[in-house]
């Protein structure tokens, strides 16, 4: 071939004949030329999947919101008259072994009630449809005190609509009894409106960061996947100069094979994703699932990952080859001699930290959170720490001698193509020093996401609400739960209330009351002060926080004197029949002191002896049940008492603390991304070292034909591995507190919980231990002898 049909024309023309040959180098490279372009393959792949995965995220929650709006019951702004068309529904939440399982009893009051979505006929009573998932955990052999808890008849499966995701615990349960009077609510149809509150300004730069530190080490491993095979291209361009090609034509050229790895790269992604997707349904990660349906790529997105990651694949190849001289006789790098600069790396750290302070704080409600300067601060901040890692690795390999044959071994091929060595951990560094200043931010500003609800879960660990206001089933629910195993303790009371007797008198709004709690002398000590107890004695409760004046209290109950607990109805023509009772001159008075609620109670305390229940009208239940931590599923059988003694019995747990919604969704998401990303890096590391090791094989099998033992080039590739992994650690624990202490100054947070950063730094170690493990198989088999064979 004469040199002037292989030197290169300008225009697109010269620009697509050289990309073209460089494909067809790429395609016709034998064997070789085919691994090496199935791993940059697999490599891009593995990015382009996580990236169309990301890129789903939006329509996943906007898929999972719509559903659980379309199953909630419509609200109207005034009760509804029964009709063909109405139905009385009640709410059943449960939980079983901690999974929330959602339940909605259902009375039609004609024949067009509506359905639920997802649900074809309304279940007829004792019948109930369910989800699959929920079916399926009935199945479970284990799970006998669930059953016991859902007796009904199994009558039809729930549809994708009326699900929020695949996993979902769902079940609606058909009643003849259900009404409006007794815990019911009746509605017209299902499906609600609900307008997105506005995310907090804190909460909204966490989640920007969150996605910088996510994506760059996908950008980073795709970077490093078109690199794959340098050694082996570096001849070929060399043997191309030989035959008259110059400089520019040759990188075209690499960057055409480059091409072709990134597009089979990005064929292989979209084929991983649209596989992957259609079992995504039997995936839960942090309690989130969703339908293959719900992974839609946004098309945009879509397109411009489609597009970006081949053109990339060009401009990183170009940009790798800026500084090679490809000559006839052979491709000359930096020499040894020259150390890289750390004069031109610098600025992107300290430039992103500008960009990161320049948005100002994030403390208020009213703060102006500008995600281009947030995302452009962290992206350089970030693009900083991976400039930073190879200049590291140079400058202190550079400094090391002598040692072990393998030691030595491992220096000598890290001063030579640190680079190479830096970029296989990259990622991981990347990842680390992301995840720590995110973990920094997160354990700063927690605190302001998670309000104390008084509750003392010591002093109990289960308040049961019953429907009911008829007191035998009152007395029948203390009763139940004292016989339920794994209750050791029942804090149950009747409350009401009673007024003082006769008309309104001369200058008072209304007549003066004042609460009624019936309970024995256990329970009333959970409430107050009471001092020696008996059944049959009675106290008068003083309000202990001040808040309540005494005076509505005294003005009611006062020793000797009678009280009404008749009820008084304003719209009743005449007035309510007076239920008289006399509180006994012997009653004492004490100060209230909170219940395990949080709750303070005050007015007249009586033992069931000093007090005829049936006189009270409209009287109200609640419990409070103490579980012996030493009995299996204590818990789930004090739900089950609670449905054996109405369905509609609501049990919650007692908690000190109660997160805030849109911190626990913000968090549950960055978990699942997260996870996400760590498999992706796992993976993308072993492809890059088996990718070295492959390039590595000639050189290996030599080493071993001269009698080089095995285990010696074991320790050798591994300390290869360590030395830029403990290094990048290093830098990543550095720069993850650079940037962490950024974002809590933006945050206006000065507390620093240094505690956080060492479980991620063991993680990214273990990480990297489990790849090199998986990284000895092949290793092994590349020392063979047979390695000397070429094409």
């Amino acid at each position: 071939m004469s040199t002037g049909t292989t030197t290169s024309g300008g225009g697109l023309r010269g620009w697509a004949r050289d990309l073209g040959m460089g494909v067809r180098f790429a395609v016709g490279g034998g064997r070789e030329g085919w691994i090496r372009t199935l791993l940059t393959a697999l490599g891009v792949g593995l990015g382009v999947t996580l990236l169309l995965a990301a890129s789903t995220l939006p329509a996943i929650q906007a898929h999972r919101t719509e559903r659980r709006l379309a199953v909630t019951p419509t609200e109207t702004d005034r009760p509804l008259a029964p009709s063909a068309s109405t139905l009385v529904e009640a709410d059943l939440q449960t939980q079983f072994r901690d999974r929330p399982v959602t339940g909605r009893m259902l009375r039609p009051d004609g024949p067009a009630a509506p359905a639920p979505p997802g649900v074809a006929a309304l279940p007829k009573p004792g019948e109930m449809v369910l989800s699959p998932a929920l079916r399926e955990l009935l199945a479970e052999p284990g799970n006998a005190l669930l059953r016991q808890r859902l007796p009904y008849r199994d009558a039809g499966t729930i549809g994708p609509a009326g699900l929020v995701g695949p996993a979902e615990l769902r079940y609606y349960l058909g009643s003849a009894t259900l009404s409006a009077d007794d815990g019911g609510h009746r509605i017209a149809g299902f499906g609600v409106e609900q307008e997105s509150e506005p995310l907090d300004p804190q909460l909204l730069m966490l989640v920007i960061v969150a996605c910088v530190v996510l994506l760059m080490p996908v950008a980073i491993f795709i970077a490093t996947a078109v690199r794959f095979g340098g050694e082996r291209r570096d001849r070929r361009l060399a043997a191309l100069r030989l035959i008259g090609a110059d400089a520019r034509m040759a990188r075209r050229t690499a960057a055409g094979e480059a091409l072709f790895g990134a597009v089979c790269g990005v064929l292989v992604g979209v084929a991983l994703f649209l596989a992957g997707r259609q079992f995504v349904g039997g995936i839960t990660v942090w309690d989130t699932n969703a339908f293959p349906s719900d992974l839609a790529p946004n098309p945009l997105l879509a397109a411009l990952i489609v597009l970006v990651v081949p053109l990339a694949a060009v401009a990183v190849t170009l940009l790798a080859l800026r500084r090679v001289a490809i000559e006839p006789l052979g491709v000359v790098r930096d020499g040894a001699g020259r150390r890289r600069r750390l004069w031109w790396r610098l600025p992107f750290p300290l430039g992103g930290l500008a960009l990161l302070l320049a948005n100002g704080r994030t403390s208020d409600a009213n703060s102006v959170v500008n995600p281009f300067l947030i995302a452009g601060g962290a992206t350089l901040f970030l693009l900083g720490v991976t400039l930073l890692l190879p200049w590291v690795v140079d400058a202190v390999v550079g400094l090391v001698r002598g040692g072990p044959v393998p030691w030595q071994l491992a220096v000598r091929r890290l001063q030579l193509s640190g680079g190479a060595a830096a970029r296989a951990v990259s990622g991981i560094t990347v990842a680390v020093a992301g995840a720590i200043a995110l973990q920094l931010l997160f354990s700063a500003i927690q605190g302001d996401f998670m309000k104390i609800t008084g509750q003392d879960s010591q002093r109990a660990q289960l308040q049961v609400s019953l429907p009911t206001h008829d007191v035998a089933t009152i007395r029948k629910m203390t009763r139940e739960y004292q016989r339920t195993p794994g209750v050791r303790g029942v804090i149950a009371a009747i409350d009401t209330t009673a007024s003082r007797p006769g008309p309104l008198r001369k200058g008072e709004p209304f007549i003066p009351s004042t609460q009624v709690t019936v309970g024995d002398c256990a329970t009333l000590g959970e409430l107050a002060h009471t001092g020696p107890c008996k059944d049959g004695d009675v106290f008068l409760v003083r309000d202990h926080t001040g808040q309540v004046e005494d005076s509505y209290v005294s003005e009611t109950a006062r020793p000797g004197a009678a009280v009404d607990f008749a009820w008084p109805d304003r719209t009743a023509r005449t007035p309510p029949r007076p239920r008289l009772w006399t509180i006994p001159k012997d009653a004492r008075t004490i100060e209230s002191r909170p219940d395990p609620m949080g709750m303070s109670s005050f007015g007249i305390f009586a033992t069931p002896g000093a007090l005829d229940t049936t006189l009270l009208d409209d009287p109200q239940a609640r419990a409070m049940i103490k579980i012996d931590p030493q009995v299996p599923d204590a818990v789930e059988h004090a739900r089950n008492t609670a449905a054996r003694i109405d369905p509609l019995t609501s049990v919650h747990a007692l908690q000190n603390t109660e997160r805030d919604a849109q911190y626990a969704s913000v968090r549950t998401g960055l978990l699942v991304a997260s996870t996400a990303t760590l498999a992706l890096i796992a993976a993308s590391m072993l492809v890059t070292m088996v990718e070295q090791l492959r390039e590595r094989r000639r050189l290996l099998s030599v080493l071993v034909a001269f009698g080089t033992r095995r285990a010696t080039l074991a320790w050798s590739v591994l300390w290869q591995t360590a030395v830029p992994v403990a290094l990048g650690l290093v830098l990543s624990v550095a720069g993850g507190a650079g940037l962490g202490l950024a974002l809590l100054r933006m945050a206006g947070k000065s507390t620093v919980d240094w505690s956080v950063i060492w479980p991620l730094v063991a993680a990214g170690s273990g990480l990297v231990l489990v790849v090199t493990l998986l990284s000895l198989p092949p290793l092994w088999r590349m020392m063979r002898p047979d390695g000397l064979r070429t094409e």
